[in-house]
């Protein structure tokens, strides 16, 4: 992509797809799945100017749970490929942890350079704490959270506590509990 994504998407060529599809991306994210993601962020961007069209909130929504979903559905398009796996869907609870982090970057702004902000049409007062086994655990042992489970019901019940705390940037905790949760040193 040559540090130009947005250029690369626009204008990539059949052949550079093809190459795309016989690399070794990830070990659960293939070439073949790379290739798709292209083509389905080259649809979008042939229809929006800009990807946070595709995220804004509905009237009296209080968080990104259905946003993430019209995003979803948007993006994939009922496409049969597996790269569809690739996109959790938070209709069927899942924590939505690679969208949340996406969204994160690109809400928030900070002055660590972590979190670029550049979308201004959407609220880090809706972001959630992205939620893995990491910000779990460490929510679990601050007692903000009891649910078990990593989805999207236990992301409901740590933002409620979390809200508490910052009601206009909740996500601001993420760092903290995933720090911790990585380097183990609770």
């Amino acid at each position: 992509m040559e540090h130009s994504p947005y250029d690369f998407v626009q204008h990539v060529s059949e052949k550079e797809l093809c190459q795309l599809q016989d690399r070794s991306i990830h070990r659960t994210f293939t070439g073949e799945d790379f290739r798709e993601f292209i083509l389905h962020l080259k649809k979008i961007y042939a229809l929006h100017e800009s990807m946070e069209e595709l995220f804004l909130m509905r009237e009296n929504e209080d968080n990104f749970y259905h946003s993430l979903e019209r995003f979803r559905s948007s993006f994939l398009e009922n496409s049969p490929h597996r790269s569809q796996k690739h996109v959790s869907s938070t209709y069927k609870n899942s924590s939505a942890k690679r969208l949340m982090m996406f969204l994160r970057w690109m809400v928030r702004r900070d002055r660590k350079g972590v979190d670029f902000g550049i979308w201004d049409r959407l609220s880090p007062k809706f972001l959630s704490v992205p939620l893995d086994v990491h910000t779990g655990n460490i929510a679990r042992q601050l007692m903000i959270l009891t649910r078990t489970q990593n989805d999207w019901k236990a992301v409901s019940e740590m933002d409620s506590v979390l809200r508490t705390f910052n009601s206009d940037d909740p996500a601001l905790y993420d760092f903290a509990l995933f720090g911790i949760g990585v380097s183990k040193d609770f």
